[in-house]
């Protein structure tokens, strides 16, 4: 166990840590213009892996899956660190994207084979809670590494927690395999990967590269379209499906997956948010941004552990629904840091005046968004594995990782497209005659505000558009706070079932229960 939580501790953070270094690392290589493939490669790999991973390790079981994912994670992570170019730095960065697919599921799947349904909760805590570190704490190492040695070390970084991972699982390891005849889904596969890699390029690109309404984009919705038909065709039909159809007939996997899509797309519009305000309006450098964000990890790490601990005395509702309420008060009371072009312009006489002015608010905020967070994740994983059948136990985990995967997708570009819409509409409230319409063209799609900050040409504008950035984030807050709440109805809802017996197991069962 302590194998998993170290390899999945490599796996959260290596997927936050270029957010800090990013920029360097892309000036370094010269490759400025690809910036955005440094995280959509990782991501588009990662997210296709997880239900493909997770349906093998069923077939050929956890262990070799396991470290397959962790040798793929740790070429990836020193090929990335010794990248001379940016096009070999994003495809190191894909294989690290695969490596990570398989090892996420793998790891939370293997909890139920090494643990009893009465101490699964506990333990998917524990992992939940190491989700919560290994995320929160990647922009902080990442600064720091990068800051003091050079941002190749924040990849070989992952080298010795690869080689302890190995050492703590290449034995004790169970590997509980099936004898019967092996049948890989092969076709389900690549359609299915096609069809991720179409709706995870449209979610990604859309609004940027092209319009959300243009001939693209409708493109790309009719070949998700007839991708998926022809998936479910393929599925009925399959010996072995990679994601079953009988599995939309089991409650809790089904009430899990509309849980996970809510909580990831409410979730990434939070962390992201928190860390561009604290750096692009507060002012804060990446290593501090990192140090404040320690909030949200520790409110996650109380309640992940000590919901996974208590869930067996107090049932999956109490946690499904206290969990979306304190995410809510905790955005509700993010979203009331005001900024005014005062303020902002009180940072030239003292540039630490709104760290000083809203540190205890953005600390407390974070906190109990933490704890919110920490409430759900684990709760809802040991609930849809105590319902699964254990030889569908990596399909059923995988398929509710995947929908999470995409919901936090998704819930990137809701919230970008939130705050993008909302600037023009706060800069216009501020200084509606004096700026120029080419300062709103130019800030939410080519610039960015931080990059607009930096530019001479925007300099007489700075408390304009730090007011109106800063105000269209807290309007973010309090739309992914509203989001989150709507799972409490889901949570009211929510009922963990027992799996469907084995006939051939309750035979057995029952003549060992007469004594044959």
């Amino acid at each position: 166990m302590i194998g998993l939580c170290v390899a999945m501790l490599g796996a959260c953070f290596d997927g936050t840590i270029v957010g800090t270094i990013g920029t360097k690392l892309a000036e370094d290589l010269g490759g400025l213009s690809l910036y955005a493939w440094m995280t959509t490669a990782y991501l588009l790999c990662e997210t296709i892996m997880i239900p493909i991973a997770g349906k093998l390790s069923d077939i050929y079981g956890r262990k070799p899956l396991f470290l397959i994912g962790l040798g793929l994670f740790a070429i990836g992570s020193v090929c990335a660190g010794l990248s001379t170019n940016m096009e070999m730095f994003i495809a190191c960065r894909a294989v690290q994207g695969i490596g990570g697919g398989i090892l996420i599921p793998v790891a939370t799947a293997a909890v139920a084979d090494l643990y009893s349904p009465r101490e699964r909760a506990r333990m998917q805590g524990i992992l939940g809670a190491i989700f919560g570190v290994g995320s929160g704490i990647g922009p902080l190492i990442g600064g720091y590494i990068e800051g003091a040695i050079s941002w190749h070390w924040c990849f070989y970084i992952n080298i010795p927690l690869a080689l302890i991972a190995f050492i703590l699982t290449i034995k004790k390891f169970p590997t509980p395999i099936s004898d019967d005849e092996k049948h890989i889904d092969v076709k389900g596969i690549a359609f299915l990967s096609l069809l991720l890699l179409d709706v995870l390029l449209l979610i990604e690109f859309g609004g940027k590269e092209f319009e959300w309404v243009s001939v693209e984009s409708i493109a790309m919705i009719v070949i998700a379209i007839v991708l998926a038909a022809v998936f479910v065709k393929i599925e009925h039909k399959a010996i072995d499906p990679i994601l079953a159809p009988h599995l939309i007939h089991n409650k809790t996997v089904v009430m899990a997956a509309i849980f996970m899509a809510i909580f990831g797309i409410g979730m990434i519009g939070a962390m992201m948010f928190t860390n561009m305000l604290a750096v692009g309006v507060f002012g804060l450098t990446t290593l501090e941004a990192g140090l404040w964000s320690l909030a949200m990890v520790a409110g996650m790490m109380i309640t992940s552990i000590s919901s996974g601990a208590l869930v067996e005395r107090t049932g999956y509702k109490a946690w499904l629904i206290a969990g979306p309420i304190l995410c809510f008060l905790g955005l509700f009371y993010l979203s009331g840091m005001t900024v005014t072009p005062d303020m902002v312009t009180q940072m030239a006489i003292n540039p630490a005046y709104l760290q000083e002015t809203f540190m205890m608010r953005y600390l407390s905020g974070t906190f109990v968004l933490g704890l919110g967070l920490g409430c759900m994740m684990s709760v809802v994983m040991s609930a849809v594995q105590n319902s699964s059948k254990p030889t569908e136990m990596g399909m059923t985990t995988s398929s509710v990782n995947l929908i999470r995967s995409i919901g936090t997708t998704m819930g990137t570009a809701i919230f970008t497209m939130i705050i993008n819409g909302r600037i023009a509409g706060e800069l216009q409230s501020f200084v509606p005659e004096s700026l120029p319409q080419w300062v709103f063209d130019a800030i939410p799609h080519d610039t960015g505000v931080i990059g607009a900050l930096a530019d001479p040409n925007f300099m007489i504008y700075a408390p304009q558009i730090m007011t109106a950035f800063s105000n269209s984030v807290d309007f973010s807050f309090l739309a992914g706070g509203c989001i989150i709440l709507i799972l409490v109805v889901v949570g009211i809802f929510f009922k963990a079932q027992r799996p469907e017996e084995d006939e051939e197991l309750k035979a057995v069962i029952e003549r060992i229960e007469h004594g044959e």
